[in-house]
Order: structure tokens, then C-alpha cells, then sequence
């Protein structure tokens, strides 16, 4: 029997952005893994990764691969995770995965462990790691919403490119260095690399991240919109996105408009609660024009929170703006810390 505290890792997708980043976040914190797997599609199988300043062969991922696997991070691709997730679990394994493939399934926990570690009792198996930009913004609102209630929000997102692979950072730059050169830019993967049309992302702002769905939403901002009330437990609670890609390498911003449900509330109340709220970082003064911006959350574990202030029209109403580096909070570190949480109540062994 494995020792209880010392746990064989499998990551699934080893070789993306995402799937680097939970390796280096693992033994940033120091996570007690007994054996790590990296696992890759055929394609990448037998290139090297490095953990704990060893090289380690990436192997192909099959449903064998997770024999004596304790805890497996999926970040591959939803195809992927619908594949070889249940073949994990079966093995004995939990699956804490990062694509979008099972985060509205009522039977699969949705979790930020900041906000509700409660919902991780109920796991079958599988937990999922909600969107990027849902995770900053519920991290930064739930200690306002437990306070005061939250009876609104309406974002709009500002996503860097690191959140459509790495690919898209290297289209971002070549583009840049064309348009500087003066000469014709070429496009293939934003904002949709499946979509019909691609766009410049260098110099630009483009209003689509995901598929349109048939309400002229899309699917990121449906993410937004239908995790946020998963992940709150509160189906009443109003929630619109607008979700826009950046010409940024790392670090989702957010402008918020959020209201609450009691009223009297002062800015200085709003402080007050995110100043003592675990994994957020409060930047707010005017005066010396601190705020957050993406180049502060790089590689940076928390969520940072600014430019908070009352609505002039609705004494229940404010805004404010959330930055996150998103392939950390957004991704990788939110599921090394449900992992974590898993280790703290016992629900990993």
C-alpha cells in the first residue's frame, strides 16, 4: 500500500503550458509526490520533462498508464479528459481535471478551494478546475457575497494569449514583428482556431474567446456565467460576461460590476473583508496610482484586486478590477490546491 503520504502523480498533458506549470507547482509546493508521470498524445510521447531537477521521459497516455496512479492532473484538452478520465478513476485514481469537459455535470464537484473545499465530500472520482477567468473573479467576490450578499455581476474580460496554448503566443509575437516590419500579417488561431475566420491579434482587441452559442453568447462567457452560479451554489444570482482577447502573454484582467444585497455598504467595507481574504492581494490607492495590472500577477500566486469604488447611481452597486496570472491561479495552482485539499480532509489516500 502506497504510504498515505506520499502519492504517485500522473499529468496528462505534460508537455503544454498548462501541463509545465503543474509540474513546476507541484514541487514549488513542495506537493508529496512519491513518483511522477508525465503523460503526452503520441505525438510528444518520449520528450523530457524536468521534476525536481531530474529529466523524466514523457509516455504516451492510455487508460494503462494509470495503474498505481493515487491522484492524476488532466490538461489536454477536453477529447482527452472525456476519454481517459473515467479510465483513470476505474483505476483508482482522482482525477482533478482542467478542461471544460465535465464542469457542469451535476455529479462533478466545480471548485476553487477558497470558496467551496465543501463540495470536494461529494466527488465520484472526478473534480474539475473551473474556467480561468471564473476563478479570479469568484475568488476575489465570494468573501464580499458571504459578507454582504451578491445579487449581480457583469464582467468584462480582457484575456491574454497564453490561455489559447502556446501556439497563440508565438502567432501574438510573429505577428507583432511583421506589423513593426510593415509587412503582411498572417493569422490561423484567433480567436478560434476551428472557427471559420482567424484575426490579428497583435495591436488588436478581439470580442470573441470561444464558439458563439446560439444566444450570441459565447462559450467562454457562458462558462463565466453558468460556473459562477455552480461554484456559489446560487442559481438567482445574475451573472453576464463579455469576454475579450488582449494582445498579452500572461494575465487575465477583469472589469466588474457587482452588487450586493445590503445596503449602507461602504467602499471602506469592501476593503476591509478583501484585506483579510485568503489568496487576494487588495492594490488600491488612487493617490499613488496603485492598482493591479498583468505584469504584476505574472507569476504570481494570487488574485489581485483594484480601482474599487461605489456606483454613482445605485448605493448597492461597485466596481472594481481583478488581475490573475492564468496559468497559475487560473489553472495549474487551483489544481495543485484542490489536490492539497483533497491530502487535508483525508479524500486522498
Amino acid at each position: 500500500m502506497v504510504n498515505k503520504n506520499n502519492f504517485n502523480v500522473a499529468v496528462v498533458g505534460a508537455t503544454g503550458a498548462v501541463g509545465k506549470e503543474m509540474l513546476k507547482t507541484l514541487e514549488r509546493l513542495n506537493f508529496p509526490v512519491k513518483s511522477i508521470l508525465p503523460l503526452s498524445s503520441k505525438r510528444s510521447a518520449g520528450t523530457k520533462v524536468v521534476f525536481r531537477g531530474e529529466e523524466v521521459e514523457v509516455k504516451e497516455a492510455t487508460p494503462e498508464s494509470f495503474e498505481g496512479i493515487d491522484l492524476a492532473l488532466f490538461s489536454a484538452g477536453g477529447s482527452v479528459s472525456r476519454s481517459l478520465a473515467p479510465e483513470a478513476v476505474k483505476r483508482g485514481a482522482i482525477v482533478v481535471d482542467n478542461t471544460s469537459a465535465f464542469r457542469m455535470d451535476p455529479e462533478v464537484p466545480l471548485v476553487v478551494p477558497e470558496v467551496n473545499p465543501h463540495h470536494l465530500d461529494d466527488h465520484n472520482g472526478i473534480i474539475s478546475n473551473p474556467n480561468c477567468s471564473t476563478i479570479q473573479m469568484v475568488a476575489a467576490l465570494e468573501p464580499i457575497r458571504e459578507a454582504f450578499g451578491l445579487e449581480k455581476i457583469i464582467v468584462s474580460t480582457y484575456q491574454a494569449v497564453s490561455g489559447a496554448g502556446a501556439d497563440a503566443i508565438d502567432e501574438m509575437y510573429s505577428q507583432s514583428k511583421d506589423v513593426i516590419e510593415g509587412k503582411q500579417t498572417e493569422a490561423s488561431l484567433l480567436p478560434v482556431s476551428g472557427d471559420k475566420k482567424h484575426y490579428q491579434i497583435a495591436y488588436n482587441a478581439i470580442p470573441q474567446i470561444d464558439l458563439f452559442q446560439d444566444n450570441g453568447y459565447t462559450f467562454e462567457e457562458m462558462k463565466m456565467i453558468n460556473e459562477t452560479k455552480k461554484i456559489t451554489g446560487d442559481n438567482s444570482l445574475h451573472v453576464a460576461a463579455t469576454c475579450v482577447r488582449l494582445p498579452i502573454e500572461t494575465g487575465h484582467s477583469e472589469s466588474v460590476f457587482f452588487e450586493i444585497s445590503k445596503e449602507g455598504i461602504s467602499t471602506e467595507d469592501i476593503f476591509s473583508v478583501l484585506d483579510k481574504a485568503e489568496g487576494v492581494t487588495l492594490m488600491d490607492d488612487p493617490k499613488e496610482q496603485l492598482y493591479p495590472m498583468a505584469v504584476d500577477a505574472a507569476g504570481k500566486d494570487d488574485v489581485f484586486v483594484g480601482r474599487i469604488r461605489k456606483d454613482l447611481d445605485n448605493d448597492k452597486g461597485f466596481h472594481c478590477w481583478i488581475v490573475s496570472d492564468n496559468l497559475l491561479k487560473g489553472a495549474a495552482l487551483n489544481s495543485v490546491q484542490i489536490a492539497q485539499a483533497l491530502v487535508k480532509k483525508g479524500l486522498l489516500k
